[in-house]
């Protein structure tokens, strides 16, 4: 181990560090657009449909497929990787956006109609913070989908911890597997744990979470 890093320690942290940048743009990107278009689709049931059936269509294809079908449209490297893990998280977050947002208690929406809520208000003020948690479970698993399947993305030349593995595995040095695996399973339960705990946070007090 200490061989090890002394060998491959500064290309593992710049390594680290291409990883992490990928995913959590891809990621972010996924956020920005997921979520809203969830809560849009909780008032047009037939639209909800049709968007979460062609996300969930998208996310059976396999991950080295979609990189591969990147490179004729956007070349090589970082960018069409983070565009295909954007895309393979977009399903989690769309389909429990729009559960969430559909399952907030109708009194709770009746009561701020009749106060006099606008649509807007009622989104930002009641149903989104009911929602919260489910939608933040569904980033959850995202986050860690796309640090897993990030390591693919050095298929396509966008560099990440995938290249020790795909080093490892092309020079058979056994070391250079483990020193992309053990890194990629680690940031995957670290990423877990911190939105596990913001789900925690933004989970309001009269619900409760398992």
């Amino acid at each position: 181990m200490i061989d090890f890093l002394n060998n491959y320690g500064a290309q593992m942290m710049r390594l680290i560090w291409e990883h992490l940048y990928i995913s959590i743009v891809a990621l972010g990107l996924g956020v920005i657009v997921a979520v809203p278009i969830g809560i849009l689709l909780t008032r047009t049931d037939k639209l909800a449909t049709f968007f979460i059936g062609l996300a969930s269509i998208l996310q059976t294809v396999p991950s080295l497929a979609l990189l591969a079908l990147m490179i004729p449209f956007l070349g090589i490297g970082q960018f069409p990787a983070i565009m295909a893990l954007f895309i393979y998280s977009l399903l989690p977050i769309l389909r429990n956006t729009y559960t969430g947002m559909k399952g907030v208690n109708p009194d709770l929406v009746d009561a701020a109609r009749g106060m006099g809520m606008t649509e807007s208000q009622l989104v930002r003020k009641v149903e989104l913070p009911q929602a919260a948690p489910v939608i933040m479970a569904g980033i959850r698993l995202s986050g860690t989908y796309v640090i897993a399947w990030a390591a693919l993305a050095s298929y396509i030349g966008a560099g990440g911890l995938g290249d020790f593995i795909f080093n490892g595995l092309n020079l058979y040095i056994p070391e250079l597997i483990i020193g992309g695996t053990i890194p990629v399973t680690i940031l995957a339960l670290l990423v877990d744990f911190v939105l596990g705990r913001v789900e925690k946070k933004v989970t309001p007090r009269n619900q409760v979470t398992e």
